[in-house]
């Protein structure tokens, strides 16, 4: 594939799936609200890597997964789609890599896609396939200036041709990504998707990924890990086996786990 194939969206399901009613213009507070909307709605998780299951970037096969399959994706998936969406409403929409600088010192390959929103006064990134502790809302692209997503704060800052996502943990700045805005084709999506999903080197191969946004909480799996932060106090568990996190999957993140799912993770933690 070398383009999107925004004639292949299904708009209605997709408004419906993320529970949208509004109007649908290429202005900021539409662009917020859907932000908003798909961060809270379809869930980040990376089952079909470890199950070796191939993940099409398609439009139609994207929103067979997302939409109407019950089921989430990783940075890829989620924001292809959402691009696709964004094009349909009229923004004027550029997608960017990164390099992700959460929880590792070592220098990764840009395997994560961001979008770049135009044409609406301020350049905002937009981001609803980070996971973990990803944003829930655009960002002006501006440095230094502190911004609250319900109950978590995130800023850009800039160096140069470089900026830099962080979010803030117990009054600590910490890293989650960096990007120049340099646009990236389709081929170089899929090529940084491909390294994502099946390089032996990849953390999704070996770590299971799971997050979603529940009655103003962050839910988060991580491996048999299970966490809840409320925004104003964090609590862990650790699952008992493979039993209960296939239970947890279906009814806290609310997700369609395939019959007979073998999620070859490390239990390590």
């Amino acid at each position: 594939m070398t383009a999107l194939d925004i004639a292949a969206l299904d708009l209605p399901s997709y408004l419906a799936r993320i529970g949208f009613t509004g109007p649908l213009e290429p202005t900021r507070a539409v662009l917020q609200q859907l932000h908003l909307a798909h961060a809270t709605h379809i869930p980040f998780e990376n089952l079909d890597v470890l199950m070796g299951v191939p993940i099409p970037l398609d439009v139609a096969r994207l929103q067979m997964k997302l939409v109407h399959g019950q089921r989430g994706g990783y940075c890829f998936e989620h924001n292809i789609l959402f691009w696709a969406v964004l094009q349909r409403a009229g923004f004027q929409v550029r997608p960017l890599a990164a390099r992700v600088r959460y929880r590792t010192q070592r220098i990764l390959p840009r395997t994560h896609m961001l979008l770049l929103v135009e044409g609406v006064g301020q350049p905002l990134i937009a981001d609803v396939g980070f996971g973990g502790d990803g944003p829930l809302l655009p960002l002006d692209l501006v440095s230094d200036v502190p911004v609250q997503h319900l109950h978590w704060m995130y800023r850009l800052v800039a160096a140069g041709d470089s900026w830099t996502l962080q979010t803030q943990d117990a009054g600590v700045w910490i890293d989650l990504y960096t990007f120049d805005l340099q646009r990236q084709e389709f081929p170089d999506l899929e090529m940084a998707h491909y390294y994502t999903a099946t390089h032996p080197n990849s953390r999704f191969r070996h770590t299971l990924a799971v997050q979603c946004i529940r009655d103003g909480q962050r839910l988060s799996l991580r491996n048999r890990e299970l966490a809840i932060d409320t925004g104003t106090s964090k609590s862990t568990r650790i699952l008992a086996d493979h039993a209960e996190v296939v239970r947890v999957l279906v009814a806290e993140f609310g997700l369609a786990v395939p019959a007979g799912a073998a999620l070859n993770y490390d239990v390590a933690f």
